[in-house]
């Protein structure tokens, strides 16, 4: 069975971010120079209105300072150690950071860091799936498929966030 899969482009104060979605949940959420973005042009804006119009929700209370944190029902596709993977930094609360080295750990397989990276680098759920909480070992910022400056503001909106909760 074929799952269709429906799009939405919403306006953040980082650029146009394009939802993606089936019936069931969110399967990505994407910048426009988003790396490993899939060809999305083509997919249908209408389809799947009732988690689309969560997900917008989502996104927009994140961006409006509403909410820490990105809450939709996610559907993305991954392998079982992706998922692993996103399901860790799910865990990690808005205003705090985690090295590859720390998710690593938590999964339970330390020596796989570059394994993790990559897993964390094919994210389909931006800021959903906060990928941008994970710095390197000397706290840098390092790798966000959405650019090092997308990912600055992230941490500094949701830092603020905290402080004002």
């Amino acid at each position: 069975m074929t799952i269709s899969l429906a799009r939405r482009d919403i306006t953040t104060p980082l650029g146009a971010l394009t939802l993606v979605a089936t019936t069931r949940g969110v399967a990505g959420a994407y910048f426009d120079d988003h790396r490993r973005r899939p060809d999305i042009e083509n997919f249908p804006t209408d389809g799947a209105e009732a988690v689309l119009d969560a997900a917008e929700s989502a996104y927009r209370a994140y961006f409006d300072g509403g909410a820490a944190e990105v809450n939709v029902h996610g559907d993305a596709a991954g392998t079982d150690f992706q998922r692993s993977v996103w399901a860790e930094l799910s865990r990690i609360p808005a205003g705090e950071t985690r090295t590859y080295a720390q998710i690593a750990d938590a999964i339970g397989r330390p020596s796989a860091v570059r394994a993790v990276a990559g897993a964390i680098g094919a994210n389909p759920l931006t800021i959903a799936v906060p990928c941008h909480r994970v710095v390197g070992s000397d706290g840098s910022l390092t790798g966000y498929a959405g650019g090092l400056e997308r990912k600055r503001w992230l941490l500094d909106h949701e830092a603020a966030a905290v402080r004002t909760a």
